[in-house]
């Protein structure tokens, strides 16, 4: 198989090791390439994959959040997956190279196209499943959407707005982010942002996602304006 060391770092950074390395080549494989049997493309594992998806989601969001009603999973479900949110998860784990697929597709620029990288890894879901069982599949989904998962619920306490209002009143201004460092592969990225209030950087926050370090940076900095208040009134 060609790729084979992308395809053994695919697996390591999935932590599944396909038992059939001709099912992970059909996952990666777009129906553009070499048009032929149903069995050689990943159009069917995608369909198998979006609806694995949806159960390991939902699986997940039901245990982290027990008290939610199920309209509040079904936003919190509809907010995680999108087109979007999966074609990033297809770039972390660098799928836009591995695929296989036509010279039409690929010179129109099929590598980066969200639709093509969602489906793919869609794909990869419902080829984790077909060749290991709905657990593996689930233990996947967990890893790439926990940090997700988390923005959704700092919604219940989402410091940014919070600290809007408070920079709008006693700055008559908004804060500003400002990224300052971003590290790491793209598979383990890691982001560094600070917040500047009234001229000054009051806050510092770091996370695998651009807005879980602005969720960070703006907590901190509501502490530091809790913190000046309580002193200027010690004083």
């Amino acid at each position: 198989m060609e790729k084979e060391p992308q395809l053994f770092l695919l697996q390591k950074q999935l932590g599944y090791a396909f038992s059939d390395p001709a099912l992970l080549e059909r996952c990666l494989t777009h129906v553009s390439y070499g048009r032929g049997k149903e069995d050689s493309h990943n159009e069917t594992l995608e369909f198998l994959g979006d609806a694995v998806l949806d159960l390991a989601i939902s699986d997940v969001l039901m245990r982290r959040f027990p008290e939610k009603s199920e309209g509040d999973l079904s936003k919190m479900r509809a907010s995680l997956v999108n087109a979007a949110a999966l074609a990033g998860k297809a770039t972390q784990l660098n799928l836009g190279e591995l695929l296989r697929m036509g010279k039409g597709e690929e010179r129109s620029g099929g590598r980066k196209k969200k639709s093509i990288l969602a489906g793919a890894f869609e794909a990869l879901l419902g080829g984790i499943y077909w060749d290991g069982g709905y657990e593996p599949a689930r233990r996947v989904v967990e890893c790439y959407f926990s940090s997700d998962i988390e923005e959704r619920q700092l919604g219940q306490h989402d410091y940014k707005t919070r600290l809007q209002e408070i920079s709008q009143m006693l700055f008559h201004a908004p804060p500003v982010y400002r990224l300052v460092a971003e590290s790491g592969p793209d598979h383990e990225k890691r982001f560094v942002t600070e917040i500047i209030i009234g001229g000054e950087v009051l806050g510092r926050g770091e996370g695998q996602s651009k807005k879980q370090s602005e969720q960070e940076a703006a907590s901190k900095a509501l502490a530091h304006l809790q913190q000046s208040r309580e002193a200027s009134v010690k004083a």
